[in-house]
């Protein structure tokens, strides 16, 4: 099993959401949230390529294409993590994005690390929600979920960015292998 994992944002070139209040950005954030999904797959035999580029299809020819990446890598499953972030601070929880709900392969991966990072941190369910629009999803040969873990400018989602990662990462591993237990 190949899975190509890809940390939204590039630290230094674009940190995605930032709170300002605690210094975080998303970039950071799921850096380390990545390379601790990397290392817990590995850990049961899964190939794993971790790639964190701000280049997602050919707009920024300085830095790695991520979908292209991915394709040519061959990866059985591709996974991009993200924090979330709103105008509104009460805005929280764990959502995952997909292309489309017509695929029972590519919801099925989602519902199961959904479920994962809800259930092992308490995070709100924001369920899986259809995305088209995202490059990563569209434009990747195989089963793609985009992970937005929590919310970065929420107080209690940011707690939990800031000092559960870890948690997050195993959430994440145990989604897939979850998975690919159920796909037989």
């Amino acid at each position: 099993m190949k899975i190509f994992i890809n940390p939204g944002h590039m630290p230094g070139v674009d940190s995605g959401a930032v709170n300002d209040k605690y210094g975080v950005t998303e970039a950071g954030i799921v850096k380390e949230i990545g390379a601790g999904v990397q290392q817990y797959l590995n850990r049961v035999g899964y190939d794993c390529l971790l790639v964190q580029s701000d280049n997602l299809c050919g707009e920024s020819p300085n830095y790695t294409n991520i979908c292209t990446s991915a394709n040519g890598w061959q990866a059985d499953l591709f996974l991009s993590i993200h924090c979330n972030a709103a105008a509104a601070e009460e805005a929280q929880g764990t959502e995952t994005l997909v292309y489309s709900s017509d695929s029972a392969e590519v919801c099925g991966l989602a519902e199961c690390i959904q479920n994962q990072i809800v259930q092992s941190l308490g995070t709100v369910d924001r369920g899986v929600k259809e995305r088209p629009g995202l490059a990563v999803l569209r434009e990747t040969d195989m089963p793609a979920v985009l992970v937005e873990t929590a919310f970065i400018t929420n107080e209690e989602d940011v707690q939990l960015l800031m000092n559960r990662k870890d948690e997050f990462a195993r959430a994440i591993a145990r989604g897939v292998t979850d998975y690919v237990a159920q796909k037989g």
